[in-house]
């Protein structure tokens, strides 16, 4: 079901609840150069629809795809510009 995703770097936010995924994966972001893929693991079932909201009103990014792993939510996020 997941396609294979090359990611530059991962985000350990496991443990936190919100908005810290969110914030943290925003600092992330900001750190990687154009076309980098950070992944996000994440604990909290609010970083779904929080990571996407935050993707959906950013510019420069793009949520590429979200999993449910068990109790491990992962999110995939691009770095467009």
């Amino acid at each position: 079901m997941t396609t294979e995703i090359e990611t530059t770097e991962t985000l350990d936010v496991t443990g936190a609840s919100c908005p810290i995924p969110v914030v943290k994966t925003k600092q992330a972001i900001d750190e990687l150069d154009a076309g980098s893929v950070l992944e996000v693991l994440a604990t909290d079932s609010g970083s779904m629809s929080d990571i996407e909201g935050w993707a959906d009103g950013t510019a420069g990014v793009e949520l590429l795809e979200q999993v449910e792993d068990g109790d491990i939510y992962k999110h995939y996020v691009e770095k467009t510009e």
